[in-house]
């Protein structure tokens, strides 16, 4: 323990344990197959759109498992520490900083809302609907093999243990 951390009683940040996990989701999100195979737009906006879909799906799984809620909360704020670094790297002022991140993060608990119900309806209409509304695709691709692909990854997502999940060891490919 160093001098500093012993007269101001600074603890390590409880997020690190996480952080892997947000790298991992980070990663997969900007996988190939998303903007080649099912069409998401490679621009800032489609990037995004894929980071919070990759993340509402793990943070949906971890909801399902008691040990995993404390760190999906933890998880939640690296990626509301890493979207407000992007903000201020692009040149926004701290003035506006805050109200951004307040929408950040309606848009983020929206598409986990969307997301989840999707995912937990009968039928494809409604993860379809989901993508349609909240993921910017290149002209002319449609909604469908996201949606498939996006399942995919939440059964695999599913089957998973939760220490794995907590490691990063999300899946590398996603087999439909």
């Amino acid at each position: 323990m160093s001098l500093i951390s012993r007269l101001f009683g600074t603890r390590p940040d409880p997020r690190e344990a996480v952080r892997p996990l947000w790298h991992r989701v980070v990663e997969v999100s900007r996988q190939a197959h998303w903007y080649a195979d099912e069409g998401v737009a490679d621009s800032v906006a489609g990037r995004f759109d894929m980071i919070t879909a990759v993340l509402s799906l793990v943070l949906i799984r971890m909801e399902q498992e008691e040990a995993l809620i404390a760190p999906s909360a933890l998880l939640t704020e690296l990626f509301v520490e890493d979207m407000e670094g992007q903000l201020r790297q692009s040149g926004v002022g701290d003035a506006v900083v805050g109200k951004r991140m307040g929408r950040l993060m309606g848009v983020l608990g929206g598409r986990l809302g969307a997301y989840r119900d999707g995912l937990t309806q009968d039928g494809n209409a409604a993860l379809v609907e989901a993508v349609r509304r909240n993921v910017t695709l290149q002209d002319g691709k449609r909604p469908e093999a996201l949606a498939e692909r996006l399942r995919a990854y939440s059964r695999q997502l599913a089957v998973m243990d939760g220490t794995a999940i907590l490691s990063a060891q999300l899946p590398e490919r996603i087999e439909l």
